[in-house]
C-alpha cells in the first residue's frame, strides 16, 4: 500500500494554474480579457496602470503579463523595461492600436514575447497567449523538455567559429530565439543562413515542434497559393483530395522562408494577411484556420532596395524585419578557417566512410587563407569534397585545393572586379600565372580537370567518380556532355541501368 501514495504530492504542483496578470485602463476590455483567460483555465490577476502592476509584480511571480500600450501613466513599454532591468521571467504580450506597425515592432525590439492589435480577436488572443505559455501540441512533455537541451547544442555546434563576428551570431540567436518576433537573417550566399535559422528554432521552446524550410525562388508562381496554405479536393484540375501547406505543416514551429525576395507582388500580399491575422485559407476552402507559427524569413538581396524599387511591398518588410540577423560573409572570418575545415572534414570522412578525417598541410590552410570565397562557407565544402577525392586520402596539400594561383583577396577586391584591359594591366611576377580575363572559362577548366582525375583514378566509373566528388551520376553525365569529357576505361558504370 505504500507505493499509491508517493505520486500524489507530484499531482497538485502539474495541475497549477497559469498566473496572468491584465494590465488595462479600459474596464470593459479588462474583464473582456479576464473572462476569455478564466475559460482557458488560468488565474487572473488585474491592473489599470503600470504603477499598480509594477506594484503587483514586485508581490509575486506571474507566468505572462499581457499589457495594453496606452497607459494613463505611461505605456507598456516602460514595464517591459522594468522586467528586463529587473532580470524577470514573465513572457510579455502587448496590445497595440490598429495599424501602429512602428510601436509592434518597438515592443518586439524592447523584449516582448508577441503582440496583438486592436479590436482583439478572442480566438487569437487565447492562441497567442497558449505560445506564451508554452501549451502548443506537441509530444508528452518528458520528450518535449528534452528535446531542446541538445538539439540547441548541436544546432550551434554547426555553427563553427570562435571569431567576433560568430560570437555575435551565436549571442543574437539566443536572445532573438525566446520570443515570436519575426526574424530576418540577412548574408550573402552560402553564408549558412539555414543553419543561423535552424539555430533560432532548436534554441527556442518550439524545438520539439516542426521546422519546415522554404526556398521561395524554387516554387512556380502558379502553385505558390496551394503550396504555402494549402488545398481543398477540386479546387482546381488535379487536386484529387485536401493536401495541408507548409503553414499548416510548420503548426506550433518554425516556418522559415528562404530567399523571401524572390516572392511576385501578388504572393506577397497573401503571405502579408496570413502573418497579420495568423490564419491561412487553403485553397477552395471558406473559412480560415488559425495557426501558431513562428516565422523565420533569409535573403541575399537589399530589401530595403527592393522596397524602393517597387519589387518588395514595404509593409511586408517591416513584418518581417522585426528582429534583423546578419550572417557575416566567410572573408570577414578567415580566423575560423581552420575550425570550419576541421568540421566539414570531419563530416565529410563520416559520410565517406573513412577511417579518420582527412587533414590540411601547414601550406594548404595558408592557401586557402589567401582566398575571397565569394561563395563562402558553401565553397569552401565544395572545394574540400573535391580535394579530398583528388588527395586520395589522408594529407590534403596546397595543390590538392585547385585554387591555381589566383583567387585571393586582393585579385578578387582589384582585377577580377574590373574589366579585361584593367586585369591585363596587373604585373605579373616570375613564374606566376596571369590571372585569367575570362572568369567561366577558367572555372569550366577547373571542373574539367577535376572530372578527368575522378575518372581516371576510378578507372572511367562514372558512378564512383561521381560518389567521390559528392555528384549523382545524373550529375556527372550532365556535366561530362557540357564540358565534353569522355570516359575511358574499364570500369563500366555500376547501377547505370535507370538512373537516367
Amino acid at each position: 500500500m505504500s507505493p499509491p501514495p508517493s505520486p500524489s504530492p507530484a499531482a497538485p504542483a502539474a495541475s497549477v494554474p497559469p498566473r496572468l496578470l491584465v494590465v488595462d485602463d479600459e474596464p470593459d476590455l479588462c474583464t473582456l480579457y479576464e473572462l476569455a483567460l478564466l475559460r482557458e483555465g488560468c488565474d487572473v490577476e488585474t491592473a489599470s496602470c503600470v504603477e499598480e502592476a509594477w506594484g503587483l509584480l514586485q508581490a509575486r511571480r506571474f507566468d505572462a503579463v499581457i499589457t495594453d500600450m496606452r497607459l494613463p501613466d505611461g505605456n507598456g513599454l516602460e514595464l517591459l523595461r522594468r522586467l528586463e532591468q529587473a532580470g524577470r521571467p514573465e513572457k510579455t504580450l502587448v496590445i497595440t492600436a490598429y495599424g501602429s506597425a512602428e510601436n509592434a515592432v518597438q515592443a518586439l525590439k524592447a523584449g516582448a514575447f508577441d503582440y496583438l492589435t486592436k479590436p482583439v480577436d478572442l480566438r487569437q488572443f487565447r492562441s497567442v497567449v497558449a505560445s506564451a505559455l508554452g501549451r502548443v501540441p506537441a509530444p508528452p512533455k518528458a520528450a518535449a523538455a528534452a528535446a531542446p537541451a541538445g538539439a540547441a547544442a548541436a544546432a550551434l555546434q554547426r555553427l563553427s567559429g570562435q571569431s567576433a563576428a560568430m560570437r555575435q551570431v551565436r549571442e543574437m540567436i539566443g536572445k532573438v530565439a525566446r520570443g515570436m518576433a519575426p526574424v530576418l537573417v540577412h548574408g550573402e550566399s552560402g553564408t549558412g543562413k539555414e543553419l543561423v535559422a535552424r539555430a533560432v528554432h532548436q534554441v527556442s521552446h518550439r524545438a520539439a515542434q516542426p521546422f519546415i524550410a522554404v526556398n521561395c525562388g524554387a516554387i512556380p508562381e502558379h502553385l505558390l497559393e496551394a503550396e504555402f496554405f494549402g488545398h481543398r479536393k477540386g479546387a482546381f484540375t488535379g487536386a484529387s483530395e485536401d493536401r495541408e501547406g507548409f503553414f499548416q505543416a510548420a503548426a506550433g514551429g518554425t516556418l522559415f522562408l528562404d530567399e523571401i525576395g524572390e516572392l511576385p507582388l501578388a504572393m506577397q500580399s497573401k503571405l502579408l494577411r496570413a502573418i497579420q491575422e495568423r490564419a491561412v485559407r487553403p485553397v477552395g476552402a471558406v473559412g480560415e484556420t488559425a495557426l501558431d507559427v513562428r516565422i523565420v524569413s533569409a535573403t541575399h538581396r537589399d530589401l530595403e532596395a527592393e522596397v524602393r524599387a517597387g519589387r518588395f511591398r514595404q509593409d511586408l518588410f517591416y513584418r518581417l524585419n522585426v528582429i534583423q540577423l546578419r550572417v557575416p560573409p566567410l572573408r570577414e572570418r578567415l580566423d575560423d578557417l581552420p575550425l570550419l575545415c576541421g568540421a566539414v572534414l570531419a563530416r565529410i570522412a563520416a559520410e565517406s566512410g573513412l577511417v579518420a578525417p582527412p587533414r590540411l598541410t601547414p601550406a594548404a590552410l595558408a592557401r586557402l587563407a589567401t582566398h575571397d570565397f565569394p561563395g563562402n562557407v558553401r565553397e569552401l565544402e565544395n572545394l574540400l569534397h573535391r580535394a579530398v577525392a583528388l588527395s586520395g586520402g589522408g594529407v590534403i596539400d596546397a595543390d590538392d585545393l585547385g585554387l591555381g594561383d589566383c583567387g585571393g583577396p586582393a585579385a578578387v577586391a582589384g582585377p577580377l572586379a574590373g574589366t579585361a584591359d584593367e586585369a591585363a594591366a596587373v604585373p605579373v611576377r616570375a613564374g606566376e600565372a596571369p590571372l585569367p580575363c575570362d572568369l567561366m572559362a577558367h572555372l569550366d577548366e577547373v571542373e574539367r580537370e577535376v572530372l578527368v582525375r575522378a575518372l581516371a583514378l576510378h578507372r572511367g566509373n562514372r558512378t564512383a567518380a561521381g560518389a567521390a566528388i559528392g555528384l549523382t551520376l545524373r550529375q556527372m553525365r550532365y556535366r561530362m556532355s557540357r564540358l565534353g569529357v569522355q570516359a575511358a576505361g574499364d570500369g563500366g558504370d555500376e547501377g547505370e541501368e535507370g538512373g537516367a
